[in-house]
């Protein structure tokens, strides 16, 4: 299945956290959710989860529970593997390496919410076409490590307030989004669970 970017450039809204290398992997989940949250517009069961001290919503569905699942886990191998390999993209699974290096101290998680159109032949229908409509570009600041989650002490104290801060200040962010920008979202045109595809990718060190 193909996948395009849109005749004019899809808005790309981007978001910064930092966190410490044990709890990455709950700061990013807590903020694909809420992002998926915000752009899942169909029915849901409302639940939500607490990461840190702060009570954000979460997407009770199975298929983009999974995937974030997986892609959380590659993005954190990336981090471990310094650029080598682990990193995905897909809509269904399709896994892509990274590039190689060292540790790193910086990286992006880029999500893209995709319109499904079919396309015509003159005879039979052809494949379906994907385009991108919108993207998230995720940039995780890594701390020096504290010890631990959040770790102990004075260093421990210092990472887990810029942790939180960052989380609430990204996911305000997405708040402002989705009650700001609108006039960019296509038409829903399926009955599924979720109407718009989307694709993550691993990748982008500092």
């Amino acid at each position: 299945m193909d996948i395009k970017t849109a005749a004019h450039p899809p808005p790309t809204f981007h978001l910064t956290l930092t966190t410490d290398r044990p709890t990455a992997r709950d700061l990013l989940k807590a903020l694909l959710h809420t992002i998926f949250f915000h752009r899942v517009f169909t029915a849901l069961t409302p639940a939500t989860h607490d990461v840190l001290d702060l009570t954000l919503p979460y997407v009770s569905d199975d298929e983009i529970e999974a995937v974030i699942e997986k892609r959380t886990g590659a993005f954190v191998r990336y981090l471990d593997n310094g650029g080598n390999g682990g990193g995905g993209s897909g809509t269904d699974g399709h896994e892509a390496g990274g590039a190689g290096g060292g540790g790193n101290s910086k990286a992006t998680l880029t999500l893209h919410f995709l319109e499904k159109k079919r396309r015509k032949g003159w005879f039979v229908a052809k494949a379906d076409e994907e385009t991108i409509w919108e993207t998230w570009v995720i940039t995780l600041s890594l701390l020096p490590s504290a010890g631990g989650s959040g770790g102990g002490g004075i260093a421990g104290e210092r990472n887990r307030a810029l942790m939180e801060k960052s989380l609430q200040e990204a996911v305000m962010r997405v708040i402002d989004v989705a009650n700001s920008e609108k006039g960019h979202i296509p038409p829903i045109t399926s009955t599924e669970t979720n109407p718009f595809p989307f694709q993550i990718l691993v990748g982008g060190r500092g």
